[in-house]
């Protein structure tokens, strides 16, 4: 089995975000939901150029695809749980 080529910090520096762990994990928090009702590219959360960047990748199924499922997964579950019902 291959190992992943790319790390979630790898993504979240490709998406010109702040890629340190506490920064990621805020960034999660701070847009838990984003996924609930769309795909990942479509959230409101991208600028364009990140929209055009996540599409590409899931449409192309690159090695950015793996970690974009990932964090749908994230985006979608994460959360307060008083606020998730």
């Amino acid at each position: 089995m291959h190992s992943p080529v790319h790390t979630m910090t790898d993504l979240f520096l490709q998406l010109g975000l702040p890629a340190d762990p506490s920064s990621i994990a805020a960034f999660i928090e701070d847009h838990a939901g984003a996924c609930d009702t769309c795909a990942l590219p479509d959230a409101t959360i991208w600028t364009d150029s990140q929209r055009v960047f996540l599409k590409e990748s899931i449409n192309e199924d690159s090695d950015w695809a793996i970690l974009a499922e990932q964090l749908t997964s994230l985006l979608s579950e994460c959360g307060p749980p008083l606020l998730r019902s």
